[in-house]
């Protein structure tokens, strides 16, 4: 089971980011990094083509690893750690450490 998945909401907790919340946009789990909107933005040339006509410096979003994130517990709004638990029908969820709720 994946810890960290696409769509979650996470707060970057170490790097030039560090502080700043975002939702992810994509796991590489081969790397165990993650791709965070709005987070480790770099500069990046684009030629001019016929969708870009100006062409250019452009900001992009570059992944970052996994463990300088951490998810945020949906009902108290803060960073927390997380475990997994097996319901009654047998499938597995992901509990917050904190709230004990589901995420």
């Amino acid at each position: 089971m994946l810890t960290i998945k696409k769509d979650d909401i996470v707060k970057v907790i170490a790097g030039k980011d560090k502080g700043k919340t975002g939702k992810i946009i994509d796991v590489f789990p081969a790397t165990n990094r993650v791709l965070v909107e709005k987070i480790n933005l770099v500069k990046k040339a684009k030629r001019k083509t016929q969708a870009n006509p100006q062409g250019g410096l452009i900001d992009i979003e570059a992944p970052i690893h996994r463990s300088n994130v951490m998810l945020i517990d949906k009902k108290t709004n803060k960073v927390s750690r997380f475990g997994v638990s097996i319901l009654k029908d047998g499938s597995k969820a992901r509990i917050s450490k904190k709230s004990g709720e589901e995420i």
